[in-house]
């Protein structure tokens, strides 16, 4: 039985403690992320300084990401260590932000297990040919230890540049991958794996089984090769119903974060995992409860709104309310800066009702921002004490 098997089998049993030389678990003061603000806020308590990190902080908003990708396809991009450690690097080298968010794709699982798929610019992810039966689920190949080596030597050469600023781990939930699977490609209302939940629900658990062990197999490999931290990103849970989310969704997003729940570091806390949705305001205890010891709250719901509902709605566990991470608009990047520096200050003030609060985007960085806005954002925040 793998690493990975055991972990989705044994859950926070297991108590696995990080490699001695781990951002996590090492003693090296100058490699160590322990002690890091973004660590320590995602932990619950007070850090050195305001944490902030952007999703998608590294892409198409940055001149040097456009220069280096000339040519290269996005998932070939993803696949090349070297390419794909630049790329997460180069907006800790121009933001100062505190965290590196690793580049990739929530495809790029798919890639690797061999399964036909591609990203088309303009369009996005697009399968050779959708999921959408049974045999087509029973079809699909597993993604296996040996293929992940790339994204363990992109993570390994990143970490060794980013000395104690972690690295977050990034994979694709389960609901949002399977369903680009059953559409085989972007859908506006995902009408295809909605209706696969109650027409054939035996398919459906499949092929969701399926997209959680490639999720959590994924992010395993990712922590155990030097993050710090994980996300699982659901960019379309926000299009489920409660109900549908909670008797659908809920078990395979809790069997993906399984695989990576037994991880401890040195000092025997758990390897923080971040869960993040758009749309999600009405599922966020059900996304607390799948194993996530951070919320990320996406720009509609008011920081404090999303702390009162953590907090007054405690999980299977007892838990109640958890750090937060989020959530300035990003359409305010855009805005005047007495606008934008207004807004991040709200945000700021707002999330100091949380245990913890990483300050970052309700969702990604727009491709048309101006590089220099992000970096004055997060002079802005570094400058606001904790």
């Amino acid at each position: 039985m793998s690493t990975s098997q055991n972990g989705a089998q044994t859950g926070l049993q297991s108590g696995i403690t990080l490699p001695a030389d781990h951002p996590l678990a090492t003693a090296d003061p100058n490699r160590s992320t322990a002690a890091s603000p973004l660590i320590t806020a995602y932990r619950g308590s007070t850090p050195s300084r305001t944490p902030v990190w952007f999703m998608r902080q590294a892409g198409r908003s940055l001149p040097e990401y456009r220069e280096l990708r000339q040519g290269i396809g996005m998932l070939e991009s993803c696949l090349q260590p070297e390419l794909a450690s630049e790329i997460t690097l180069q907006p800790v080298r121009r933001h100062d932000v505190d965290a590196a968010i690793f580049f990739s794709d929530i495809v790029v699982p798919l890639r690797l297990a061999g399964v036909d798929v591609d990203i088309v610019p303009g369009t996005g992810p697009v399968l050779g040919s959708a999921v959408r039966t049974a045999a087509d689920v029973a079809a699909l190949p597993e993604l296996t230890e040996e293929s992940l080596e790339p994204i363990r030597e992109a993570v390994r050469l990143t970490v060794a540049e980013l000395g104690s600023t972690p690295l977050v781990g990034f994979a694709g939930a389960p609901f949002t991958v399977a369903a680009y699977m059953v559409e085989g490609g972007p859908s506006r209302d995902h009408l295809g794996p909605r209706t696969m939940m109650h027409a054939d629900p035996q398919t459906w658990d499949a092929l969701a089984r399926w997209a959680a062990d490639a999720a959590g197999k994924f992010l395993r490999a990712q922590l155990e090769a030097g993050a710090s931290a994980g996300q699982l990103f659901d960019s379309w849970a926000g299009s489920l119903s409660l109900s549908d989310y909670q008797r659908y969704v809920q078990p395979h997003s809790t069997r993906a974060l399984s695989y990576v729940s037994d991880l401890v570091g040195r000092d025997g806390q758990s390897v923080p995992l971040v869960h993040f949705g758009t749309g999600t305001s009405e599922i966020l205890p059900l996304m607390r409860d799948a194993g996530a010891s951070v919320m990320g709250v996406d720009y509609r719901l008011p920081l404090g709104e999303a702390h009162r509902r953590l907090g007054a709605t405690p999980g299977p566990d007892g838990r109640g309310a958890v750090p937060l991470q989020g959530n300035i608009d990003p359409a305010l990047l855009s805005a005047p800066w007495e606008v934008l520096e207004a807004h991040v200050r709200e945000v700021v003030e707002a999330g100091r009702v949380a245990p913890g609060h990483v300050v970052n985007l309700g969702h990604g960085v727009p491709p048309s921002t101006d590089p220099q806005v992000l970096t004055r954002v997060v002079e802005l925040i570094h400058s606001i004490r904790p």
